[in-house]
This record gives structure tokens, C-alpha cells and sequence, in this order.
């Protein structure tokens, strides 16, 4: 069976969305190939690669890339972690079975040590509740 495409979209895909995709690609990378954007991309942050390597996740390959480089792509799901990528994704012109949206607080304007850690968890949290759905969904199917 072919793996489900899934694209995470936030702001600047310095942060959220790098996480999501590794995350995904950690915990399910044999049912799902995973991409990130964002709508108005800058370099990742340090303290979010740091983040996922500190819990032994691999950031190999992950950059920045535009929301544009994915446009006309199909999804099967397309997951969006902040309130401006929501916004901007009206106007995209990809293609999603599924298209959820997730609030997560962006760690740069969290006032603790450890933002980057609580961010990479909650979206730990909710990413392994939607792949239980989705593998009793497959089951049922």
C-alpha cells in the first residue's frame, strides 16, 4: 500500500511545522511520508531542531520551504498548527482529503526555558491520538 502524504503548514516553518513533520516521520514514517511549509518560511530554529534531537528524533534534511512549493499537490491530510497559516490556506491551491487545524502557541513567544519542549510535546499529544483514529479507521475499513 502506498504511504499517505501529510503536509503541516504554519507561519514561518521554522518551528511547529518542522516538528510535526519529524514527528511524523518518527512515529509512522512507514505509513506516511511527511512534508512542511509555511506561508511566509524563515530558517529553522535552532531551538527546535534541538528540541527533537534531545528526545531522539532526526532532523536530517528538515528546511524551511513556501507554502507555494506545494501548490496543485494532492494530500491526504494537510494539518495546520497556527491561526495565520489558517488564515493564508484559503487561498491555496493544493488538494486535501483532510484538512485539520490545530492551535499551537508559537515557542518564540512563550516566556520559558523550556517552550520548545511543551510545543514539541503537545504536538506529540495530539499527532499520536489522530494516528490511533486513523488506525482504527484503517481497521474498520
Amino acid at each position: 500500500m502506498a504511504k499517505q502524504r501529510i503536509l503541516f503548514l504554519c507561519n514561518a516553518n521554522s518551528a511547529r511545522s518542522l516538528m510535526g513533520e519529524a514527528l511524523l516521520r518518527h512515529l509512522a514514517g512507514d505509513r506516511y511520508d511527511a512534508f512542511s511549509a509555511g506561508v511566509e518560511p524563515d530558517a529553522p530554529k535552532q531551538a527546535a531542531l534541538d528540541a527533537l534531537a534531545q528526545v531522539g528524533i532526526d532532523t536530517t534534511g528538515l528546511a524551511s520551504e513556501p507554502l507555494e512549493a506545494y501548490a496543485d499537490q494532492y494530500f491526504d491530510a494537510v494539518i495546520i498548527l497556527c491561526e495565520k497559516a489558517q488564515q493564508r490556506c484559503r487561498e491555496w491551491q493544493g488538494k486535501t482529503e483532510e484538512l485539520l487545524f490545530w492551535d499551537i502557541r508559537d515557542p518564540r513567544v512563550i516566556n520559558r526555558d523550556n517552550a520548545y519542549q511543551q510545543t514539541l510535546q503537545e504536538i506529540r499529544t495530539r499527532l499520536q491520538l489522530w494516528l490511533d483514529v486513523r488506525s482504527r479507521d484503517d481497521i474498520e475499513r
